[in-house]
């Protein structure tokens, strides 16, 4: 770009148009008054610096947190290489690096789809399903989308994914509580309903009445990490945990990235799309840093008595890397651990073959968790619910595993 200023013909405008309509395709709500406002912004800044045209697009193009990942790449792939559309048209990969100079951009699958429907050439069709039972072996495309990654979906199949979650039910295990029930076979007599039975009646007979221990299912609380390492996950995450929260009653949820923050109802609306509007408007920390040990401090100093009570289930959902190196993390952990009934990890991260945690946030965090599951696609969400159905181990073998494993 040179230090001329915006031309009036051209064909900026056209690209501008152009550029418009492929996020629109990729799934950014980009309309007509968003177009003009991007050429007014451009006209403004003109041509001179090319970080100045990359933040006045961003300006006008970019409503959420959550669509910056997907704009950034957008503008340096098409910006960059006017042969980026013709080398993009064959990516069948989830995630394909296109040779610009020197560097190699990484491309998400949608962003790829929007090319293939922008340019005008159809994608190719897909291969009918074959069943063969002595040479190769297929799976249907139910299979393939139980066992992809969320990070490595299409379009298409985020939507497939997110319908799926929403049928999804957690049922979990019954526990017992304080509170009694009458029961004429309850395992306990009752001797005070036995008494005024036997006052009412009057008579010399007094019948005994028994009672039996009440069985509920304990609340769930969700500490959720929405920091930038995250950020390919956690929207998902809030499809799975709106479909818990219109499932069942005592859900709390808590989002945290530098801050804590409460979202329970925001989640109580029965759109998810409309929960996760709110969710976006009330969150200011999303896709930045993370302070695990600070968020985790603040739940416990605020919210552990109110939420905790009744032996609470707690899914933390994190990838355990922490911006203060695990500092102050083992202590408020600690004390998460002792305050609910069993704490389940959740982390994107072991899906790899080989990991290590190896990061001191993450060290810090797993002498003092029940679990540690992976959480990165339909197969392992599934996996998930099915465990929380299994009555937990207890903690003294929970804590020596980890100690032989670790």
């Amino acid at each position: 770009m040179d230090d001329a200023p915006v031309p009036a013909g051209g064909r900026l405008v056209a690209n501008l148009m152009y550029f418009a309509r492929l996020l629109r395709a990729a799934g950014m709500p980009v309309g007509p008054a968003s177009v003009l406002n991007a050429v007014e912004a451009v006209r403004t800044v003109g041509l001179g610096d090319r970080g100045d045209f990359y933040w006045a697009l961003h300006a006008v193009l970019v409503t959420r947190r959550d669509q910056r990942e997907l704009f950034d790449q957008a503008f340096h792939i098409f910006w960059r290489n006017p042969q980026i559309l013709e080398k993009a048209l064959a990516m069948i990969l989830p995630q394909t690096r296109v040779e610009t100079g020197t560097e190699q951009v990484e491309m998400l699958r949608r962003l790829a789809e929007a090319m293939h429907e922008a340019s005008g050439h159809p994608p190719p069709e897909p291969e009918p399903e074959r069943l063969e039972l002595d040479s190769a072996l297929t799976f249907s495309a139910r299979e393939i989308l139980q066992k992809t990654d969320f990070d490595q979906m299409s379009s298409d199949e985020l939507a497939a994914a997110k319908a799926a979650i929403a049928r999804l039910e957690l049922p979990l295990m019954n526990v017992p509580t304080r509170r009694f029930a009458p029961d004429p076979r309850g395992p306990r007599a009752d001797m005070r309903a036995t008494l005024r039975a036997g006052l009412r009646n009057g008579c010399g007979t007094i019948w005994l009445k028994r009672r039996r221990p009440e069985t509920r299912h304990p609340p769930l609380v969700i500490l959720c990490d929405i920091s930038g390492s995250m950020s390919r996950y956690s929207r998902i995450f809030l499809h799975f945990i709106h479909a818990v929260t219109n499932d069942r009653d005592r859900v709390h949820t808590f989002l945290f990235g530098t801050r804590l923050t409460n979202v329970t109802r925001h989640l109580r609306y029965k759109d998810v799309d409309q929960a996760v509007d709110r969710i976006a408007a009330a969150v200011e920390d999303w896709s930045g840093g993370t302070r695990i040990g600070d968020c985790l401090a603040d739940f416990n100093r605020l919210w552990s008595r109110r939420v905790l009570g009744q032996g609470a289930l707690v899914l933390f959902m994190s990838d355990g890397l922490d911006r203060a190196a695990g500092e102050g993390l083992a202590p408020v952990m600690e004390r998460l651990h002792k305050s609910c009934r069993r704490l389940i990890w959740l982390n994107p991260l072991l899906r790899w073959d080989g990991f290590e945690p190896r990061s001191l946030g993450m060290k810090a965090i797993l002498p003092h968790v029940d679990e540690f599951r992976p959480v990165h696609n339909l197969e392992s969400l599934e996996d998930l619910i099915q465990a929380l159905q299994r009555p937990a181990a207890r903690r003294r073998e929970a804590a020596a595993q980890w100690r032989t494993t670790g």
